[in-house]
C-alpha cells in the first residue's frame, strides 16, 4: 500500500483456522479492539515472528523501492499506487 510491502497471511494455515482468525479479525475491527486485531494478525502470520523458514529477511512495511523488490515494483503495469 502506497509503495510499501506488507506481509501476507501464512499460506500454511489450515483453511478452518484461517477462516476462524479472519472472522476474529473482522469482529475485532468492527469493535475497534486493537488488542484483538493484533492477536488475530499475529495468528494469521501478518505480524510477529516470520512464518517462512528459508532465512529471507522480513521486508514488511519497508518502501518497495528500498528493497530487493524495487525492480519488480517499478515494472508493475499499471503502477501500483494503493
Amino acid at each position: 500500500m502506497r509503495g510499501r510491502l506488507w506481509r501476507l497471511s501464512n499460506p500454511g494455515l489450515p483453511p478452518e483456522r484461517r477462516e476462524e482468525l479472519v472472522r476474529e479479525l473482522m469482529d475485532a475491527r468492527r469493535k475497534r479492539d486493537r488488542a484483538r486485531v493484533d492477536a488475530a494478525k499475529r495468528g494469521l502470520g501478518e505480524r510477529g515472528p516470520v512464518w517462512w523458514d528459508d532465512g529471507a529477511r522480513d521486508w514488511n512495511r519497508h518502501l518497495a523501492k528500498n528493497t530487493p523488490y524495487a525492480d519488480w515494483w517499478a515494472a508493475q503495469t499499471p503502477p501500483i499506487t494503493t
